[in-house]
């Protein structure tokens, strides 16, 4: 009973989580409209990317905590398709990605302009006049996330090869083959990789505050609906996918 509970409370913050996305997406849309039709408050802009960020965190927060009572799943959510976790890095979205949307938004990407549907009629008009200075602060900052990308994996690469170099052989070894006997091994582990996470968390929250802070607040909500509607479209793209093999 007590894993159901766990795994109850995990699928329902990934929900609420979800359906948050959804009510942000839409405040930013039309924030994004109203600067659009001349009516521009950067302080109503401003507050609303703060309220964004602070959901973000308060969502990693919550994440950590279920993470130490049951980590395993979160590499591989119940709730996304085979098609979302493909691409999950360390139980969420690779930081480095953040910036290549910038790039793509810009039209530095070559291959993803034009041929990524789900951003048609979205508001980038102010994203895409991005300064020098303000591109100089992007690259300067996806060399220090790419170095910290590196570090962390590097970490659960050497997790995973632990866990069957030392704790499961050296205990089979010592008490037989039997397999009944691991479960502290294991909870040592789980609470290294939750460590794992827990660092992935805070360099992709890093991430967001160090691009926002370089964006102008127009630029961010732009930015973040972007980010947003990416999120959704792998969303339906793996469902469609799912659908069609099972057909």
């Amino acid at each position: 009973m007590a894993s159901d509970s766990k795994k109850s409370d995990r699928e329902e913050q990934e929900c609420a989580w979800k359906s948050l996305q959804h009510e942000e997406l839409t405040e930013l849309e039309d924030a994004a409209a109203q600067v659009k039709d001349g009516e521009k408050d950067e302080e109503k802009l401003t507050q609303l990317i703060e309220k964004i960020i602070q959901h973000f965190q308060e969502n990693s927060d919550k994440r950590i905590r279920l993470a130490r009572k049951d980590v395993s799943p979160f590499f591989a959510p119940a709730t996304c398709s085979p098609l979302e976790n493909s691409v999950l890095w360390i139980a969420g979205c690779r930081p480095s990605s953040f910036i290549r949307l910038i790039y793509a938004l810009c039209g530095f990407e070559e291959e993803v302009q034009g041929t990524d549907r789900c951003l048609e009629g979205m508001a980038t008009k102010d994203l895409s006049k991005l300064s020098g200075e303000q591109l100089s602060m992007i690259n300067e900052l996806q060399g220090n996330i790419i170095r910290e990308e590196r570090r962390i994996s590097g970490k659960l690469a050497s997790l995973q090869e632990e866990i069957v170099d030392q704790p499961l052989v050296g205990k089979m070894k010592k008490e037989g083959h039997g397999c009944d006997k691991a479960d502290e091994a294991l909870d040592d582990h789980s609470g290294h990789m939750a460590d794992v996470i827990e660092e992935a968390d805070k360099l992709r929250m890093k991430t967001l505050k160090e691009i926002v802070k370089i964006l102008e607040p127009v630029q961010a909500v732009e930015y973040l609906a972007a980010a947003k509607k990416i999120r959704f479209c792998v969303q339906q793209w793996g469902e469609k996918r799912d659908q069609q093999h099972k057909e």
